[in-house]
């Protein structure tokens, strides 16, 4: 059996030899990594093979990741996730529809943004949105930046800082280190995702977010710390951390 780093060395240049095919066939938009087009008679032909937009980000096809290789490697990636705060008390309060109807509308406004970032929306639970910021997609100088800009502008599009108010409270958390990333499973039940220390500590800065706060780790905040030069600095004790996390807390729209 080939190693897991063989696989990928394949798998790169079948990307670069399926490049070149699909960038014959008509027409755009076409899918930003390997540039097959969805729309178009090219479009019908080759979403037969499986070439259909992506569920985790459209900009992307489902080849490319759900469909990829049963395989993966290590890479530095940022992590977000999002967070309604209260939403269990919200749950208890309200009635089911209405609970249903935030909840799309939340998942609506933050995935318009993580598709708009071109980062990769990994996963939808219950009141919950995690995102990877992969350097497959996004320059790897940019990966943090860009990763920290969309947090504020997913606060932004949930109502902090704007002139209606806020109408669902969301808390962020966010780290950047490295991950294995790719297929977990095998067959049809598997799953391109993210595994590792940085996803972890990522859920557990998202915990510490109030309503409106973006909490990242030092990791984080020493790439924009010129941006946010009065972030609040905690040494958080984080569940199944054995040592305090250094995080830094910055609130949008106050």
């Amino acid at each position: 059996m080939p190693s897991d780093q063989e696989y990928l060395r394949s798998h790169a240049r079948t990307l670069r030899t399926v490049r070149r095919v699909m960038r014959t066939l008509p027409s755009h938009p076409r899918c930003k990594l390997c540039f097959a087009p969805f729309s178009g008679v090219g479009g019908r032909i080759v979403r037969v093979a499986g070439f259909a937009p992506s569920r985790k980000n459209p900009n992307y096809c489902s080849t490319c990741f759900e469909r990829g290789p049963d395989s993966g490697e290590e890479l530095s990636i940022g992590v977000l996730f999002a967070d309604i705060r209260g939403y269990t008390a919200l749950s208890e309060t309200r009635p089911p529809d209405e609970v249903r109807a935030l909840l799309g509308r939340f998942y609506d406004a933050t995935t318009n943004v993580l598709i708009a970032a071109d980062a990769l929306i990994d996963k939808l639970v219950g009141d919950q949105v995690l995102a990877l910021f992969l350097p497959y997609l996004i320059p790897e100088n940019e990966i943090v930046p860009r990763m920290v800009e969309t947090a504020e502008s997913l606060l932004r599009a949930v109502g902090y800082g704007a002139e209606g108010g806020v109408w669902c409270p969301v808390g962020v958390g966010l780290d950047a280190g490295t991950a294995y990333v790719g297929n977990v499973g095998a067959g049809e039940v598997k799953d391109f995702t993210a595994i590792g220390d940085v996803v972890n500590t990522g859920s557990r800065l998202q915990g510490a977010a109030r309503s409106g706060e973006i909490v990242m780790s030092r990791r984080v905040y020493d790439a924009v710390r010129d941006r946010f030069p009065d972030a609040a600095r905690s040494l958080l004790e984080l569940k199944g951390k054995r040592d305090a996390e250094e995080a830094y807390v910055v609130a949008v729209g106050s």
